[in-house]
């Protein structure tokens, strides 16, 4: 396949650092790496390099830190195991490089684009993720792979049993990072952290950047440069700013499917009437969810009781009408759902608005008609706003999310029991051998997996935000605004016939290269 990169030459990086210069990398070029890359980047018909690949790799091969913002899609794969397999090629047995990803299936496509890439040089690497035999996993390691990719949880697994040895470890590569906190990965990632070098070089990439990515950086990368590359437009406030197509009569079930496969920490959801408030806030509990609800006649003390529940932490989603929301300022809200958009589209921005506040950054998600789609696209337009759709997650694929997150956390919770927990487990054999000729025996042990589920629900993603400051020693210093940062041009939903091999499945429209924030 080809890989087609539309340039604008009158366009040109734009360097955010105010008071500070810091050197801005020259793009990479397909001729910057080494003979065998270019004949394996040639037989995949790649004719140029993509901005995110074009971008990141001088980074890396400077060995220094960064985060990437890049939608799926975008060609980020490339972007990483270029510069890796170009460091990598003549190294000495031992694993020199890390890719840590959140799921099995992308473990594979990771593993499988490293393969395509390297046909021709003599490096090694391994998948590692639960679920499947350790016999390859640990033959790998013995013989000494160079890469590994895997899942935090196989991963910690093996750190933990000594059967995995970082000391060599020179690459660290969070893929998808929002995803892995997503599910619930945090206090696994944070405990890997614990097994690795000081010394090495560490790059983050993430669809979204809410502060949560942001607050995870800050725990495993040095001084990092922020790479955006965005769609058509800007950033604005902050924010990113995604929308889903969805079903009039199915949006319900479409909300709850995005929240279950997001995870947030904390959101408010945006209705048009009162009765749609109270409707939505009833599905998240009915669901497991924390949720409380404000509307136009709701008393100003009980408003402020649930406001104050908000600003506490100890409430999880706020359902609201636009004129119950107005005054609502908290500083560590990270998501915003619109699941009404309202007649008024300029409303958009003060619901918005609603997070990204005090220097942090946030996510706005709109579920929306065809037609208010069409509205929200004229918009964002409009309002210089670089708005990203994506297509609604169906019953499927969050069956298998929830399938490979709750396989996780129960192998951790495995991994982490005591002896007495051990020891408490083996009184319960007759009952489970009683259970699989129990009439309803089945039901039974699904009834006790979505217990623990219900646990997991309550728990979030686990990140005690109070605690998790950025390290002076091992961050920058400097405030948001100050922060290294460019901007690359835009995917406009991705690239047509272009390089799929690592990215799920592709997308189309064209690919632009750096723009000019304005």
């Amino acid at each position: 396949m080809t890989q087609e990169l539309a340039t604008e030459p009158n366009e040109q990086l734009q360097h955010e650092t105010p008071g500070n210069f810091v050197e801005v990398l020259p793009p990479s070029a397909i001729q910057d790496f080494s003979q065998e890359l270019q004949a394996a980047v040639s037989r995949r018909g790649w004719k140029e390099l993509m901005p995110v690949q074009a971008g990141v790799s001088p980074y890396l091969l400077a060995n220094r830190d960064v985060i990437v913002q890049s939608r799926t899609g975008s060609g980020k794969t490339a972007a990483f195991l270029l510069p890796l397999c170009e460091r990598l090629k003549n190294a000495p047995k031992g694993c020199q490089a890390l890719i840590l990803v959140p799921t099995r299936e992308l473990a594979q496509q990771v593993y499988n684009e490293f393969q395509l890439l390297t046909t021709e040089m003599q490096i090694s690497a391994v998948a590692v993720y639960g679920g499947t035999s350790y016999r390859p996993q640990l033959e790998a390691f013995r013989n000494g792979v160079n890469l590994i990719i895997g899942t935090p949880g196989r991963l910690l697994d093996h750190l933990i049993k000594g059967t995995l040895n970082l000391k060599t470890l020179k690459y660290l590569v969070f893929d998808e990072a929002d995803e892995m906190l997503s599910m619930g990965f945090y206090r696994d990632m944070v405990r890997i952290g614990e097994f690795l070098p000081t010394r090495r070089c560490s790059a983050m990439f993430s669809a979204t950047m809410p502060d949560s990515v942001k607050r995870l950086a800050g725990q495993f990368l040095h001084n990092p440069d922020f790479l955006t590359f965005s769609g058509d437009g800007v950033h604005v406030s902050e924010m990113d700013h995604i929308f889903y197509v969805a079903d009039p009569m199915q949006k319900d079930r479409a909300l709850m499917r995005i929240i279950e496969l997001e995870d947030p920490d904390n959101a408010i959801i945006f209705c048009n009437t009162r009765n749609e408030v109270e409707y939505v806030a009833a599905i998240l509990k009915r669901f497991g969810y924390d949720a409380d609800q404000i509307s136009g006649d709701l008393s100003q003390n009980a408003r402020e009781l649930v406001m104050a529940k908000l600003k506490q932490k100890s409430l999880r989603f706020l359902v609201a009408t636009d004129i119950a929301a107005r005054g609502i300022d908290i500083s560590n809200l990270e998501y915003v759902f619109i699941y009404d958009m309202h007649k008024d589209t300029d409303q958009y921005i003060h619901r918005a608005g609603r997070t990204a506040r005090a220097g942090n950054r946030g996510v706005a998600i709109s579920l929306v008609s065809q037609i208010e789609a069409v509205d929200l696209k004229k918009f964002a337009k409009r309002a210089g706003i670089s708005l990203e759709e994506r297509p609604l997650p169906t019953e499927e694929h969050v069956r298998q999310r929830l399938s490979e997150k709750l396989a996780a956390h129960l192998e951790g919770s495995l991994r982490d029991a005591s002896t007495a927990v051990k020891e408490r487990m083996k009184r319960y054999h007759g009952l489970l051998t009683e259970l699989n000729d129990h009439e309803h025996g089945e039901e039974m042990l699904l009834m006790l997996i979505d217990s623990f589920h219900q646990q997991l629900i309550r728990i979030g993603r686990g990140i005690d935000h109070e605690s998790v400051a950025i390290p002076a020693s091992n961050a920058s210093t400097r405030k948001p605004d100050q922060e290294r940062h460019r901007s690359y041009g835009g995917e406009r939903g991705g690239q047509r016939g272009g390089q799929r091999g690592g990215e799920r499945g592709g997308e189309r429209g064209g690919q632009r290269g750096p723009r000019r924030r304005s």
